[in-house]
């Protein structure tokens, strides 16, 4: 277990608490492991084999990750009105996901999340859907092939992903060297979700599409944001930043 990874010490510190999950005992990451993954105990087997499919790998994390939240709910010293979805990665869109699906999430963290995450699919720098579903079909519907190099057909981009949690608080996340994650497409999608936020009531203060902002420092309102220096990765700079995030709307609670 990456103890640095996760924090656990510093979230303990802090008056949290950290819970993770194994995303291989939902569905492996695998493209031949829809017969084994949790959809077998819903879907008949040849939905599962079919070419064409409504589901994929991060829907099911997303699901495992509500089914988690279902646990911590009967955890007592737990506070489940206040539990914050978080994920790096390939992770981090599924964290989007859980929250925009499953409103008991009362704080969602995107970290480095790219394509299909927090970045804008339409601006096509660095990891791109038809980098993605090279490598990665099974984690998407298949109805995401149409828009493979025909990202100007998108009806719509990441930025409503992001805004789906309103009036929630989310935070966004990028790395200066990570550029197959797009953090200026990161930060531009945040951007652009505040415009939804704003509909709330929310400030969303310091998120200037027409300036990217300083590395190593977080801004934002309703919508969080920092870059920090350095790749792909979560580091002790990250956590400070999400718990200092966290304080500021579950400790005025």
């Amino acid at each position: 277990m990456q103890t640095d990874f996760w924090n656990f010490r510093g979230l303990v510190e802090r008056g949290y608490a950290g819970a993770t999950l194994c995303i291989s005992e939902i569905f492996y990451d695998s493209p031949e492991a829809f017969q084994s993954s949790i959809y077998s105990l819903f879907l008949p087997p040849e939905k599962l084999t079919a070419p064409q499919r409504d589901f994929g790998a991060i829907g099911a994390w997303a699901w495992g990750l509500s089914r988690a939240l279902d646990c911590l709910e009967h955890e007592p010293q737990i506070d489940s009105k206040r539990v914050i979805v978080h994920g790096h990665s390939r992770l981090g869109k599924t964290a989007l996901w859980a929250g925009a699906v499953d409103p008991r999430f009362a704080m969602i963290i995107s970290n480095e999340s790219g394509c299909g995450g927090a970045s804008l699919s339409r601006r096509i720098f660095g990891e791109t859907i038809d980098f993605l579903l090279f490598w990665r079909t099974y984690w998407f519907s298949s109805a995401f092939q149409r828009y493979r190099n025909h990202e100007e057909n998108l009806p719509f981009d990441q930025n409503f992903l992001i805004a789906l949690a309103a009036p929630r608080p989310v935070y966004v996340a990028s790395a200066t060297d990570d550029l197959h994650s797009d953090p200026k497409g990161e930060y531009l999608s945040a951007a652009a979700a505040a415009e939804v936020y704003r509909l709330f009531g929310a400030e969303c203060r310091g998120l200037d599409p027409g300036r990217l902002p300083p590395s190593d420092v977080s801004i934002g309102g309703e919508i969080g944001y920092h870059i920090r220096t350095g790749s792909h990765d979560v580091t002790p700079l990250d956590w400070k930043f999400y718990m200092d995030f966290a304080d500021r709307y579950f400790l005025k609670q």
